[in-house]
Order: structure tokens, then sequence, then C-alpha cells
């Protein structure tokens, strides 16, 4: 999880995934290792069912553990032709055509997944949360074991964790209270393995991923009778993009009414994210919107002069002068004057500790990349992407841009140590097998093109802001709450505002819309005071959008 080069990133997690030129590089299991394929094409193993209990707020749950593998084809057609045991159902056409070598079959993905259900609860009127990260590319380990599941790796504080062992803690702000829990993995991730012809371009895209949660979520619903139970999404970064597609494609292609989507990371405009574009001639945004997150950042390291008391009071006067003055001398282009340009880098001298001879020399444009690299260079340390309040030693002093993420490097092996000996000690699941914790993709392409949009063709094209609009305009009870980290510069927190301050609905559904912000980075519940605030106001959140379907 950790790379060293400097080159562009995208999601995963909250973490770092490096791709040359959004070239993925990577191994593809399904199509260039012999070995992966032969478990592709092997039976799942079969469910485990393990029994748990958690404290939450005082009061004991008891709860049921499955983990355990469900199979989705790649189209809905041929998905309706899958059995239970996700083997063609006799007298199919996918049955009758199957080809002998199973590398020509239909593509197919096995899905891991781990569902907890509370003991004694009313299946129809219970609850049902869907979780996932993001990448994309990334397994659910960071949301399983860091959010509101019943167990937690203890990863609280700033700075690199120490060698194993690690800490795995009862999670006294599980979720459980409030709703049973659903933790899925992307296909060719966790568990879960692809098989079949071409199984990784048939996955592996904006609509194909997608489309491949909307038949799990089918699939899970019908194993588990959960038809009539309220239903609600939580994604996480890429997986905030995979909600507004997902719950787009539920609503309007598959009949399934959401109760809320839960966004983490936001990230569903990536031409407005600094995080991934940092800008480009003419597109300014980024920059404006990365603002406040630089600022916050500053606050936190004690780099302002004077130091603003209260950091929400000195946001607020950031973000306006991000979308007022700031945002006028950037539209000026070349016809900004010198003392002009001096005025405007004297103030984001003032608002984020840069000096005043950089900020010029940068044409007052600073990406999430140079401003990592440059925050704390005096003192040779590299600022963190994902959560800012982390630092680490610098690489090379002569970089001009970050050349990895402190806090990917921080608490990536906890979570790696800790999912696979949780999955196979606790839920008795995974013995012999490998967990993949991201995708190998070896070339595979992931596919950024819309169906019936077109697109660029790569991450810059993307846009599924219309998607969560469509959603909520035919659902006008869909609830939609954000929740994102000052901290955050990989998804900086203004910038899940705009975007949802800009969504194309009528002004009567914006109330449909609730912000919800924390003093963490890209994954707010590593903080511990975070984390208890992400599942109040989840449980709140739920329980407010219940009661207001009835």
């Amino acid at each position: 999880m950790r790379f060293s080069s400097p080159i562009p990133a995208v999601f995963l997690a909250g973490f770092v995934f490096a791709v040359s030129g959004l070239a993925w590089a990577a191994q593809d299991q399904t199509t260039a290792n012999p070995a992966a394929q032969k478990t592709a094409e092997s039976p799942a193993p079969a469910d485990a069912t393990t029994k748990g209990s958690v404290e939450v707020g005082g009061q004991r749950i008891d709860y049921t553990a499955v983990a355990g593998i469900i199979t989705v084809g790649a189209t809905d057609a041929e998905d309706a032709q899958l059995g239970p045991d996700g083997k063609p159902q006799p007298g199919s056409q996918l049955a009758l055509s199957e080809p002998k070598n199973p590398a020509e079959a239909p593509p197919v993905a096995q899905m891991f997944y781990v569902a907890y259900f509370r003991t004694g609860a009313n299946a129809e009127r219970w609850p049902v949360t869907f979780f996932y990260n993001g990448g994309p590319g990334s397994s659910t380990m960071w949301l399983h074991l860091g959010s509101v599941g019943p167990k937690f790796v203890e990863t609280n504080g700033d700075t690199h964790l120490p060698g194993a062992p690690y800490k795995l803690l009862d999670n006294s702000d599980c979720l459980l209270d409030t709703s049973d829990l659903v933790f899925i993995d992307m296909p060719g991730t966790g568990f879960g393995r692809l098989a079949g012809k071409d199984a990784g371009k048939a996955f592996w895209g904006v609509d194909q991923d997608a489309g491949a949660f909307a038949r799990f979520i089918v699939r899970f619903l019908t194993k588990y009778n959960r038809w009539n139970s309220p239903k609600y999404l939580f994604g996480e970064s890429y997986g905030t993009t995979r909600s507004a597609v997902l719950a787009n494609l539920l609503e309007n292609g598959m009949n399934i009414d959401l109760n809320g989507v839960m966004l983490l990371g936001e990230i569903l405009d990536f031409p407005a994210g600094v995080g991934v574009s940092g800008g480009g001639a003419g597109n300014d945004l980024p920059y404006e919107l990365a603002l406040p997150t630089y600022a916050a950042t500053a606050w936190f390291h004690k780099k302002l002069s004077p130091q603003p008391p209260a950091l929400d009071p000195f946001l607020k006067q950031v973000e306006d002068f991000a979308m007022g003055e700031y945002m006028r001398a950037l539209a000026q282009g070349t016809s900004l004057s010198d003392a002009e340009k001096q005025q405007v880098a004297e103030k984001l001298h003032e608002y984020t500790g840069l000096p005043v001879a950089y900020l010029i020399k940068a044409n007052l444009r600073v990406s999430g990349g140079e401003f990592e690299k440059t925050f704390a260079e005096s003192e040779d340390m590299t600022t963190g992407r994902y959560d800012t309040r982390f630092l680490g030693p610098t690489i090379d002093p002569l970089s001009e841009s970050a050349e990895y993420d402190p806090q990917s490097a921080a608490i990536s092996s906890a979570y790696v140590s800790m999912i696979n000996t949780y999955l196979r000690d606790d839920l008795k699941y995974g013995a012999g097998q490998t967990y993949l914790a991201q995708a190998l993709f070896d070339g595979v392409r992931w596919d950024w093109t819309r169906k019936g949009q077109g697109g660029f063709g790569d991450v810059l094209g993307v846009n599924v802001s219309s998607d969560l609009a469509d959603a909520m305009k035919t659902n006008p009870h869909l609830k939609v709450m954000v929740n994102d980290g000052y901290y955050d510069l990989a998804t900086p927190f203004y910038g899940a505002y705009y975007t949802e301050e800009h969504l194309p609905i009528p002004q009567s559904l914006t109330q449909n819309i609730e912000f919800d912000w924390y003093q963490s980075g890209h994954m707010a519940y590593v903080r511990d005071e975070c984390r208890r605030q992400l599942h109040d106001r989840v449980a709140a959140f739920i329980r407010g959008s219940e009661s207001a379907g009835k």
C-alpha cells in the first residue's frame, strides 16, 4: 500500500492507489495468473456463521455474523440465470451454452461479504445498511474494521503505529444498535474472485461496478428475506461515486427505493477535485475548493500568526475568501496585475502559512501534491494527503510534490494484519485463502466512460452528480448524508459542500441533504472522538429518515 513514485493517484479506501498515466499497474488475478484463475473457478467455500456480542451505550447487543460469497453475473440477464449457488440454473441459456473451457464462460464475480444481524430484531422493520470502500480497487476492510462494525483497529493519534502485534478492540460505537450491517468487498478483492472471459473488463468500470453491487444487493435481499427492510447505502471515497450511480440504478432500474445514502469523503465531480486533477489550464475550481483544507491544516499545526482561536469561524472566513476575492483573482488569468497578485498571495499566506514568494511563483495555484510537499518543508517533513494531521519524513527533498502518504504508511499494516487475523480466528472464514486488500489489475484499465454519456475515457471526465440527483428526484423521500473531515486533502470537505449545493435538483429537495464535518481526515473514524460522532450522527440520520417516511 505504500508507493514512492511521484505519479498521480486516485482513491483507494482513503489511501493512495498509484497509477501511471491512469493505467492500472498491478496483476489481473483472473486473466494473467493461472493459479488465481484456478481459484476463481473453484466453488466458493460455504458461509461461516458465528455468534458475538458488543456493548453499545451500556447495552449488550447479541448478533450473528455471516461471512460468505454471493456470486453475480456481469449483466442483469446473465445474473437472472444464476441459481442461489452462483451456478447457471439447469435449462438456462447459460447452462445450455456453457463451454468446456471455464475461461471462455460468461464472466461472473464471487463477491465476499460479512453481514452482522442483531439478535431478536424484526427483519421486516429493522434497517439494513450496505458498506463499501472505494479505490476503485479497494476491499472494504477499512470501514469494516475502522468505523461502526463490532470491532475496530486501534489507531488513534496522528503518528506512525509501532509494528505488530496490533490491537483489535470491541467497538462501543458499533451501529448494531440502529441497523444490521453488511460490509461488501468489490469484485476481485477480499476473498472474492472473478472467473470467465474478460472478467476484469466486465466488472471494472463505473457502470459495470455499480451494476455488480446492485445485483449483489438484490441477491442479498432475497437470500436473507430483507426486501421489506429499510435500506441504506454507506460509501467511502470512490465508494461515494459508486453510491451515486448505484442509488440511481436501484431506484430507476430495479424499483428499489432506498431510505438513505450516506457519503464519507465524497467525490462525485472529479474535475473539481484537487485530489485528482490538481487543477488544469482554465480549471481553477479545485484550488478554490481545496483552500479551506489548506487553512484547516495550517490551523491544526499552528502555522498561522496570529493563530485563530477556533476552527469553524476561521474556516467560514476562508470559504468566503475562496469563493470571493480568490475566485475573482484567478478568473482574471494573465490580466491580474502584479500588485493584485501580491495582495492575494499575502492573504493566502495568512490563511495557509505558505511563503508569499512560493505562492507568487506558483501563480497563486498550489495543487494538493505541492501543498503536501511544501507545507512542512522547513522541517523536512511531508504532509498527509488523506489526513493532513499526519507528517512523515520527506523522501526526496528536491521533488515538487509529495511522493507518499504518511497516513497510509502509518496505519496500513495494522489493517492488513488485523483483517487477516479477525476473519480467520473470529469469523472462521478464509483458511488457506488469500485475502486481497486491493484488486490486482495487470494492465486492465478501469473504464471511466459512462453508458449513453461517452466521456473522456479517464477519471478527469467523470461527474456522477446527476445520478444522485436523478435518484433524489424519482424518490423525493430519499435522504442524503454527507460526512467529511476538515483535514482530508484527497476529497476536500468544501468540495463536497460545493458539489451538493450544485446538484440539479429542485429547491424543495435540498432539505433532504445534511452535512456533517469532523476534525479528522478522509477516514474520519480513525480518531476515537470522530468515530463516536460518526456513530451518533449516522444513527440519528437513520432514525430520522425512517420516521420521515411514515
